[in-house]
């Protein structure tokens, strides 16, 4: 999967997503989505490499990155609890989404209760 596709597959999917808005606030080059006013979902392109960062578990970020080549520590970012994805042989649609609902599903989380959209700790569960 190329850069391009990894992006359009995590657009699509965060627009799917309850009480989503996005915005380009560092510039036309930054793309911010967000969930109760949180950043979840950060696109941007690297130097001629469009990439996506998400929040993830400590523990899970961890994990990702030693699983897949194309997960990195997160882009301007904590590096503990943000991931960076670009498009590689590693990456297919089924995690692009799985990554984009946990990211999702962290600050939505951390949210007041009367600010969360939906539940996260029910809301689209992967196997």
């Amino acid at each position: 999967m190329d850069g391009q596709e990894l992006q359009k597959i995590a657009r699509d999917h965060t627009a799917e997503l309850p009480g989503t808005d996005q915005e380009h606030r560092f510039g036309p080059d930054w793309e911010l989505h967000k969930v109760g006013g949180k950043v979840f979902m950060l696109m941007t392109d690297m130097p001629g490499r469009p990439v996506v960062i998400l929040k993830a578990d400590p523990d899970d970020a961890t994990a990702l990155r030693k699983q897949y080549a194309d997960i990195t520590p997160g882009y301007h970012m904590n590096k503990r609890h943000w991931i960076t994805m670009q498009g590689g042989d590693t990456i297919d649609a089924k995690l692009v989404k799985e990554l984009v609902t946990d990211s999702y599903r962290l600050v939505a989380g951390a949210l007041p209760k009367s600010k969360q959209p939906v539940d996260p700790h029910t809301h689209n569960r992967h196997a």
